[in-house]
Parts: structure tokens; sequence; C-alpha cells
């Protein structure tokens, strides 16, 4: 570094030593431990200030070929600690399979419960789930926020969280008798969050003062019921099921339509447990058993949402499962619709794509005949695709033409629509053809006998993000 580098340095140095201590511990608190220690070095009056910060962000995940060195770095940070209270406990192990942190983890969860503290992250980069959470911290009455992954409960420990609002479990393999422990030990408990976890039985979810619940990703065998949500505000459905026999590779008739029948059930059982939610999200594969469901004549509950938003693919098989869900929404005011092109790994087994076929030459019209939408206003359809347009749409097949010209004849009291779209050039046709579709359409809705001087219709463009 050059002389004028140098004394640069020295002079922003300077200008930060003028701060009082509390404003530099409190920065500290913010950087990884590690970097917090080093830059304690930089100055004699720093020197002590880390002892002092509340925050501990130990990330060891660049320590794989040299675990003992994180472990000294943790001892040293703690035991020269002297807060009387931890805001943040951040821990995330290195992988390593031939060192064994149960003591270790044990030891610094034990230091930070002592200093009441109040979040905690503790991830373990191992999926074997040998490691369980430490007692102290399973009866921790500080503890407000608490997010773990890759590790197991003890089924003999007790659940006492009585401070904890928000509950984090990430690649945990729990039963219904984890769940009933640990929700039962959370009377203060606002938001509950599992992801990538594994059960081997039915999920209940038994949550009377349920006011937000989510259901995403891939769940293949797992079956979440919904035995009690009465006070459910707002739920998101934008999980996928994936046939059984893509699951296990091979084919069995039988089983995949056993499989099919099981999670159809689940769907219509969903929609009359949630028909007292004001706002649903629901995805492109829910939509889909929608539409099987009333291709079999199967009635569906009426909903009392209001606002419905509805993420699918651009096919007529989703778009005519959201007919039915509109159907049976007579009080729905707000309708948006996120548009993407179909995923390149979207697969169908033979009992999906025979159900789907019914609908090919179905016209949306016809279908739903003396449908009328007496309270939707606001109607969004908000497209980013990637691919050409001639692949979701071809000639003669414009589905989400047909949709829009259902929803302006029989939403009678709609009073604005738009289309966005993501600006970009087609690598296959060197065009901006998804750009110039949805304008073309929304000057096709304007040019409509559908169309009134009180319904406002409006294309927006905006670039990619």
């Amino acid at each position: 570094m050059s002389t004028n580098g140098v004394r640069e340095v020295e002079k922003t140095l300077d200008r930060i030593s003028k701060l009082p201590d509390a404003v530099l511990i409190q920065i500290l608190s913010l950087l990884l431990t590690k970097d917090a220690v080093a830059s304690c070095a930089l100055s004699k009056r720093w020197r002590y200030l880390c002892n002092s910060i509340d925050n501990f962000h130990f990330y060891g995940c660049s320590y794989y070929n040299n675990v003992e060195n994180f472990v000294f770095l943790v001892d040293h940070v703690l035991s020269h600690c002297t807060c009387s209270k931890i805001k943040k406990f951040q821990l995330i192990l290195p992988y390593n399979s031939e060192w064994n942190f149960d003591l270790s983890i044990s030891r610094w969860m034990n230091f930070a419960v002592e200093r009441k503290v109040e979040d905690v992250l503790l991830c373990l980069c191992d999926d074997n789930f040998t490691f369980k959470l430490p007692i102290s911290i399973c009866t921790c009455s500080s503890l407000i926020t608490l997010d773990w992954s890759c590790c197991a409960i003890d089924k003999e420990s007790v659940i006492q969280w009585k401070s904890l609002k928000s509950l984090k479990l990430n690649y945990v393999f729990i039963d219904n008798d984890d769940l009933a422990k640990i929700l039962s030990g959370c009377p203060a408990l606002e938001t509950l969050e599992l992801s990538l976890f594994e059960a081997d039985e039915l999920l209940e979810i038994i949550a009377p003062y349920l006011q937000h619940l989510e259901i995403s990703g891939d769940l293949d065998y797992l079956k979440c019921k919904l035995v009690n949500v009465s006070y459910l505000v707002t739920a998101t459905l934008t999980f996928n099921i994936t046939c059984i026999t893509e699951i296990e590779g091979f084919a069995d008739e039988d089983g995949c339509s056993d499989y099919h029948q099981g999670f159809r059930n689940l769907v219509l059982d969903y929609l009359q447990k949630l028909s007292c939610a004001t706002e649903l999200i629901i995805g492109r594969w829910f939509a889909e058993v929608v539409f099987m469901l009333r291709l079999e004549g199967v009635s569906l509950p009426k909903l009392r949402c209001k606002c419905l938003t509805l993420e699918m693919y651009v096919t007529k098989n989703n778009l005519y499962g959201a007919a039915s869900l509109l159907q049976n929404s007579p009080l729905l005011e707000t309708l948006n619709i996120p548009l993407r092109a179909r995923a390149f790994n979207d697969f169908r087994c033979q009992l999906e794509l025979r159900y789907l076929d019914k609908g090919r030459h179905i016209i949306l019209q016809s279908w739903k005949s003396n449908v009328v939408f007496p309270n939707l206003k606001n109607v969004t359809f908000d497209a980013c695709i990637y691919e050409c347009r001639k692949k979701w749409f071809g000639r003669g097949n414009d589905k989400l033409f047909e949709l829009s010209v259902f929803l302006l004849k029989n939403a009678t009291a709609l009073k604005k629509f738009v289309i966005v779209s993501k600006r970009r050039i087609c690598r296959e046709c060197s065009e901006s053809c998804v750009s110039q579709y949805l304008s073309g359409l929304a000057k096709k809705l304007l040019d409509s006998p559908r169309s009134s001087k009180k319904l406002l219709i409006i294309y927006q463009e905006s670039a990619l993000d």
C-alpha cells in the first residue's frame, strides 16, 4: 500500500475512534464475530470492546478443514464476554464427519441461556439428525426467536418457550407428538415455519387461532391435514405434488390412481377448511386439481375470499381451474394472476395427462355459463415469461384472451383491468414477443364490446429485475 493509502486508512480509523464506546460496540455487534475480533486489533482503545458485544455471529463454513480453530474462536470469545444479556446468538457449524460437536454446542448454548439470549440460530451442516437440542435451550424462558436446522428433539425433553414468538425448523425429522409438544410449550407463538422437514405420518394442523398459513414446495409423500384453522385470515397453497411413478421410478397404475385420489380429497378438504379465509394464494398444481375435480362433477365449497392470487403457468387447465375457483368466490373483489411459463421439469403421469386432455376442447364461456362475479372490481395479469410466446400460446389456443373476455362479461362491477409485462428480447424469435402479445391483448380488450367507459384497461411495461 502506498504512503497516501496508509494515511487515508489512519484518518478513517481516527474518525471512527472518536465515536463513543457504545456506538463502536454496536457496530462490532453487526459484524461476523471473527471480523469483530480482528477489528479490535487495529487500535489499543478497541482492544477490549469486543468483550462487550451482545450479538454473536459464528459462521463456521470456512473452517471445514480447520475445525479446531473454529472451536477455539468460539471458546475464546465467550470466555472473555462481559455482557449480561445476549440479543442474538447465531451458530453455523462446519461439516466434519470426524468431529463431535455435542459437548461444545451444549457448552455454548448453556452460556447463551445463562445470559438470557433472545434470538438463536443453530445450523448443523449434517443431515444425519444425530445431534439433539441441548436441554438448556429447551427451557429458555427469554427466547423470542429460534431457527434451528439439521438437529432432532429429544423425546424425553420438556419444551418451555413461554416468550417464543417465531420458530423456524429447517430440515428436521419430527412427528406429530414432537410438534404437539413444541406447540403446547409455546403459548406466545405467532409464526411457525417448517422447511425441508421429514415426517413419517400424516401431519395434522390443529391451530384454531392461527391467522396465516403457507404450504409450499415439493411435498411428495407428505400430507398436511387441516383439522382446525377456523380463524385463518390468509393462506398460501403453492405446493406441488409429483406422481408416485416419478418418485419411485416405476409404473404402478393402481398405486398412481390411489395416490392422486388421496391428494384430490386433500385439496377438497383444504377448500372446505379455508372457506373463511379472506385472502388466498393458490399455485398451479392446486388449480389443476380443482379443474380435475370439476371434470368429475364434484361440487366445490363456497369461499369467502376477497383477494385471490393465482400463481400459475400459462396453460388451459390452470386457467380453467382458476375459473372454477372464481365461480365459488362470490365475495371476491381483487384477482391477481402472476403468469409464468411452464417449468421444463414439469412431469405429468399418464393418469394426469388423460384428465387434462379432457379440457382440450372445452369452451370456457359455455362451460361456465350464467356465472356472475358481482363484487370483482380489480384484475391484474403480471407476466414474467422467459420463453417464446409461441411455446405457451399457439394459434387458435388463446386461453388467456378467453379468460379475459370471460371476466369482462361476468364481472359486472369491474373497474380496473391491468396487464403488466416485463420488457425483454426473446432469444428464439429476436423480438419482444411476450410484450407484443400482451399489449395486443390489452388493445383487443379495449376494442371488445364488453369494454365500457367505466372500466379502466391499463397496459404497463417494465424492465426486467
